[in-house]
Formats: structure tokens, sequence, C-alpha cells
């Protein structure tokens, strides 16, 4: 599989339909899978992270989760042509998932986001398997081995960055049984409609960012990072 790099993190070239389908044919084999979705936030805050970068780079699929990580593939004449979105993703994972009758669990969010994920994901799927659902307050003992107790197959987690990759990585072993492993941030406030997702225009714009940030005007700090990524796109060596 061909990969770039952008600030030392692997990104995977597939387009979303090559993506879901290779998905598809390890989960069909049993291999577990660590889907890590890189955009410019987590590679400028992580960038000089030797230990979680390489830990990152180890997994076979890491997605372009942003426009950012388009334009520094284009500034080095690279090939990743399509931003893949978490959430995109999440959702083709839930549609597809029905043709194998996979179980999904959804662990993440405030009280009550999750399930309110699950109707709505039921609703828009209604093959779907979502086994099961819990809020990202619960102790991580607990919720662990709770995991580890029920036949899920495909986990969808939502804590946060980089908290919910290092959970990922610390009991991935654990969950010997679960073929598909996702961080996916805040997927299930948008997916349960607590928020709403900017309109497709606004997306092909590559504007996603800015609508977010009129939601929520506390992310302006957070947004400086995509200037840091530019710089480091273009003068880090």
């Amino acid at each position: 599989m061909e990969k770039e790099q952008v600030l030392g993190f692997n990104v995977s070239t597939y387009n979303s339909q090559e993506l879901l389908e290779n998905i598809f044919k390890d989960y069909s084999n049993n291999e577990q899978l660590f889907i890590v979705n890189i955009n410019p936030e987590i590679a400028t805050t992580n960038y000089k992270n030797e230990e979680l970068k390489k830990e990152l780079n180890k997994q076979k699929y890491q997605i372009p989760d942003g426009s950012g990580i388009v334009w520094a593939s284009k500034k080095k004449k690279g090939n990743i042509k399509e931003r893949i979105t978490g959430i995109d993703l999440m959702l083709k994972i839930c549609e597809k998932s029905q043709e194998y009758s996979s179980r999904i669990y959804l662990y993440g969010g405030a009280e009550g986001i999750a399930n309110k994920a699950k109707e709505e994901l039921e609703k828009q799927f209604p093959k779907i398997k979502i086994i099961g659902t819990d809020n990202g307050y619960e102790t991580e003992e607990k919720i662990v081995e709770k995991l580890k107790s029920l036949p899920i197959d495909i986990l969808f987690v939502g804590i946060g960055s980089p908290k919910q990759e290092k959970f990922i990585l610390k009991h991935a072993d654990e969950f010997k049984n679960i073929k598909i492993l996702m961080p996916v941030g805040g997927s299930f406030d948008v997916i349960s409609k607590t928020k709403k997702r900017a309109p497709q225009w606004i997306q092909k714009c590559s504007l996603e960012w800015l609508y977010r940030l009129f939601q929520e005007p506390k992310r302006i700090f957070r947004q400086f990072k995509l200037f840091k990524f530019m710089f480091l796109v273009m003068f880090n060596k």
C-alpha cells in the first residue's frame, strides 16, 4: 500500500472506496485494524512525539482526515487526492457492516449521546447491529472489562484526541476479538444531531473548520494550530 508522510506521520493515498474495500477484506481475514485519523491538529501537536508517531505509523491504515493533509500532499507533489473524514469513514463502515452482521459498540461522548447516535444509526441503516453504548466518563478499568466481555466486531471510540488513540494502543491486545478499532472524536455528537455538521457546500469548500468555529468560539485557540501546521509543512525539514 502506497503511503506518504506528513510531518513524519504515515498517510494512506487510497481513496475512500479503495480504503473501505481493503478494510473489509482484512476484516474477512480476521485481521485486527486500528484505523488512525491523521489531521493537521494531531500532526502539529504530536510531530515531535516520536513514541506516538512510531505506534501510529505501525498501523495499516492512516486516513487523510482534513483538507490540510491533502494540501500538504500537493505541496510535496504527492498523491493524496481526497480528504477522508473520520465521521464519513465511520458511516461507510456502519453501512458496509450490515453485509457482515457485524456487532458494533459505541464508546464515548457525554451522558446519553452515544445512545442517541445508536438510535440515529439504526434509522439510517436498518440492518445495523449495535450491541451497546457507553459514555466517555466511565472509569477506564470498568469500560475495558466490559468491552472484553462482549462479542464486539467493531468498536468506535469517541473520547477526544489523543486520549482515544492512547486508549486503543494501550488495550488493543486485550480486545482480541475486535476486528476494527477506530477513534471518531466528536462524531457521536453530530450523528446524534446534538451538533450540526456543516452543509455540503461548506465541506466541499474545505471550510468546515470555520463553521465549527462559529458553533464553538472556544475552538479559536485550536485553530491557530492550522497556521502552525502550514508553517511546518512549508519549512520543517
